[in-house]
Parts: C-alpha cells; structure tokens; sequence
C-alpha cells in the first residue's frame, strides 16, 4: 500500500497538461474559478479511472488503429502545449487558455493522455489485497483521490502565489523552458508506453 501511495505521488505530482493548465488558470483568473476548474479535472479523473477500473480504456486501446490515432492526438497535443510553453517568452506561461470552468476541467481531464497511462498503471499493478479486487479498488481510489486533490491544490496555489512575485525576465525563461521540458518527458513516457501495451 505504501509502494501504491507513493507511485500515486511520484506519477501525479510530475507537470502534465493537467496541472499546468490548472496553475495557469490560478495565475490568470485567481482562487474561486480555479477550484471551478479543479473540480472539473477531478471529475473527469475520476471518470478516466472508471474507464480503466471498467476496462473500457482497455477494450478501446486495444484496437491498433484507434491505439495509434489517440497517440498521434495525444502526441500532437503535448507537443503544441511545449512549444507554446517554450517559446512564450519572459511572461511565465503555464498553459493559457480562455476563462475555464467545470466543462473545461473535465474535457481536459478525459483528453489527457498521462490520466489514462497513470490509471493503467497504476490499478493493473500494486496488488496488495489480492484477496478481494473490491476492497483493493476502494483503497486504490480512496488513496489516489487524497494524494490527486493535495497536488492539485499545490498547483493551483503556485499558480496563484506565482503572479504575485515579480520574477526577472530570465528566471521566467528558464520556469517556460522546464516546464516544455516536463511536458516533452511526458510526451516520450506516453510514445513508450503505447509502443510497449
């Protein structure tokens, strides 16, 4: 259970499109339509996590021809996301977006590609109470939800806390280029994993 608690922690707490978006919506738009937007990302965690606990996700990934239309998608997408992070100049970027709500949460969420290959992972293995796929299931949810809201709420608090600072030019740069950097990591992850299920 501690190895589950701690992948859930390691895998989550890595810049993906959703809490880069998420801090960006806190630097632009402020605390209240930031939890809009957070709760928006955490319905439609949980609904990826139904998608993968119901094997729906799998029975979907399983056809190479929609496998590989997603990738190239998801693919696309992250690479736009860095290269927009990349190149925004000296303004810290994050992901901006027009003013998102719930919906917008939620969409992102169901078309994040790091939900889905966090999800898989993380509920095909870590088997700690074999005995009864139920209560290891509710334990797995219950984990991951406490550690997915904690990070989430960071994130959006940096984000909040971050417009607030008057950082030089440079430092913003280099904040841009580390963040494309996560994203493209992410992008590599997704390509690998794809190519190996």
């Amino acid at each position: 259970m501690i190895a589950f608690a701690l992948a859930v922690f390691l895998l989550l707490i890595t810049p993906g499109p959703g809490v880069l978006s998420l801090a960006g919506v806190g630097a632009a738009f402020g605390w209240r339509q930031g939890i809009s937007y957070l709760s928006g990302l955490f319905i439609g965690n949980n609904l990826v996590c139904i998608a993968v606990i119901s094997g729906l996700a799998t029975m979907i990934l399983a056809n190479p021809f929609i496998r590989m239309i997603l990738l190239v998608v998801s693919a696309a997408y992250l690479g736009y996301l860095a290269f927009r992070i990349a190149f925004s100049g000296a303004k810290i970027a994050f992901i901006p977006m027009p003013k998102p709500g719930l919906v917008t949460g939620t969409t992102i969420q169901l078309i994040n590609p790091k939900a889905y290959a966090v999800h898989i992972t993380l509920f095909s293995g870590f088997a700690f109470y074999p005995n009864d796929f139920f209560i290891e299931t509710a334990i797995k949810l219950l984990i991951a939800n406490v550690i997915w809201i904690l990070i989430h709420f960071l994130w959006l608090y940096l984000g909040v806390k971050i417009n607030q600072l008057e950082l030089p030019e440079k430092t913003q740069r280099i904040i841009n280029v580390f963040m494309a950097i996560c994203l493209s990591w992410l992008w590599l992850a997704s390509l690998l994993w794809s190519m190996t299920r």
